[in-house]
């Protein structure tokens, strides 16, 4: 979850000639599928493209990540800065999580599929992973997609070549250790 303390900001009406406060505040936010979800049923197209967002579709997301909607004054979205911006940009790209992937053989090339919230949905459905996952920073939830693939699968067989440099990396560390005693 990510807290993000917006400022308050003092407008002036040129109408009535007044001075007007608007307070700050605190919102918490979490990008999770359930967001997503939100997100993509007001919009009704894809959040995860590389198409940019536009300032009011980025707003919205931020409305569909608040945990704390009954407690944030709708005014409080106008006063979000783009240092906000860029926390919650940072916070949406971390991974929550201590797991990491090692890819072996060729890179494979970027999947144009297009992943919509039913389609992470039903990765959770085919794994049997709860639906209270969905409620988690959506990063994580896709890496335990992942690792829940990678183990329903056979071990892939490594190449005579994979396999030689494999045992030569071994031995060059071995020996490295062996030196250092």
């Amino acid at each position: 979850m990510l807290k993000l303390k917006i400022e308050g900001k003092e407008y002036y009406n040129e109408i009535t000639n007044e001075f007007i406060d608007l307070p700050g505040g605190e919102l918490e936010l979490e990008h999770s599928l359930y967001a997503l979800a939100a997100w993509e049923s007001k919009w009704n197209k894809p959040f995860l493209t590389d198409k940019p967002k536009t300032l009011d579709e980025t707003i919205s997301y931020i409305k569909c990540m608040t945990l704390n909607p009954e407690s944030v004054s709708p005014l409080l979205y106008s006063l979000i800065s783009q240092k906000n911006l860029d926390e919650i940009y940072e916070y949406m790209g971390s991974t929550q999580t201590a797991t990491w992937f090692t890819e072996h053989g060729p890179k494979q090339p970027k999947s144009r599929k297009v992943i919509t919230a039913e389609i992470i949905y039903y990765w959770m459905v085919s794994f049997n992973i709860p639906f209270e996952c969905q409620y988690w920073h959506l990063d994580r939830l896709i890496t335990l997609i992942r690792v829940c693939d990678i183990n329903s699968k056979p071990p892939k067989k490594m190449s005579k070549q994979e396999a030689a440099r494999q045992r030569m990396a071994l031995n060059n560390q071995r020996l490295k250790r062996g030196k250092h005693r």
